[in-house]
């Protein structure tokens, strides 16, 4: 049984409940309405109809089987954590590692080896996604928070939308910024010629906004501090891609690709408050090798 739940942003106020769920999660239209008409559909704890028009901060949740739930195994695959207790783990996912299972793809990714590591992971995201609260694309490395039990889930997941969560990433991109610090904000949606791939957009798109900091300049690229201020599929590689300053390396994004490894993109920072004793946490990781290697090359 996969659980979930959303909380309404501005953006999304005034669609209807059925094609929200439709953009957020993989499932037919027909199969939502049936969900929506058995009562598996619930908006601040009341049943409602397709044609629900969404408001502002309401609450949805959405409980539904798959015909089919691949388990996920258990594989003993070195974790390099951070920090863990009762209720959270933190840990600093190596490039080259998938977050969690999806389809085609089970094995080998940051799930399997939590759910070797940990007695218990949330269920919020469903048996694919056990503790995720959210992602980072294969080859970015760096921090993040992992979910033991729901409640703590549901905590870390509202402190996101209410933008209490914050993420810090080093980038390298290409060619010089000449403003030592500024701000991105265009909202982005899936790209209509490729649904693999996002791109900055007004059409069935989200608010997105990323603030930027110069760290140094080399001879044809920068690197970059970029703080998230939302959290968009692809948004550091979107946004600067939007600017003509693409991650450099980036298989997706950018013109200017040196070898086959992956964006040069790392999470280095993560602050939020403990979902149980209310502490202010802060984590940072070191610049990783392939990082400072890459600089090397290109300084």
């Amino acid at each position: 049984m996969i659980v979930r739940n959303f909380i309404v942003e501005e953006i999304d106020a005034g669609k209807r409940v059925d094609v929200f769920l439709a953009e957020n999660l993989d499932l037919s239209r027909s199969k939502i309405h049936k969900l929506v008409n058995d009562g598996s559909v619930l908006i601040n704890e009341e049943t409602t109809t397709n044609n629900y028009r969404l408001e502002e901060s309401d609450e949805i949740f959405i409980s539904y089987a798959l015909e089919s739930e691949p388990t996920v195994e258990p594989e003993d695959i070195a974790l390099d954590i951070v920090y863990e207790d009762d209720n959270i783990i933190v840990v600093n996912k190596p490039r080259g590692m998938v977050t969690h299972p999806a389809v085609g793809n089970y094995s080998h990714t940051l799930v399997n080896a939590l759910v070797y590591h940990c007695n218990r992971l949330s269920e919020v995201n469903g048996y694919l996604r056990p503790g995720i609260v959210h992602r980072l694309d294969k080859d970015t490395s760096g921090l993040l928070v992992v979910a033991k039990d729901d409640k703590s889930h549901l905590n870390l997941q509202k402190q996101l939308a209410d933008r209490r969560c914050h993420r810090h990433y080093y980038a390298l991109v290409d060619g010089i910024i000449d403003y030592d610090e500024f701000r991105v904000d265009a909202p982005i949606g899936r790209n209509p010629n490729n649904r693999q791939m996002m791109c900055v957009t007004d059409k069935n798109s989200k608010e997105a906004i990323t603030d930027f900091k110069v760290l140094e300049r080399f001879k044809d690229s920068c690197l970059l501090d970029c703080s998230l201020q939302t959290g968009r599929t692809h948004q550091i590689r979107v946004h600067t891609k939007y600017i003509n300053h693409p991650v450099i390396n980036d298989p997706k994004y950018s013109r200017r690709i040196i070898d086959e490894s992956g964006q040069i993109l790392h999470a280095y920072q993560l602050e939020f408050i403990h979902p149980v004793t209310g502490k202010e946490m802060c984590f940072t990781t070191e610049m990783p090798e392939y990082m400072k290697e890459m600089i090397e090359r290109i300084r």
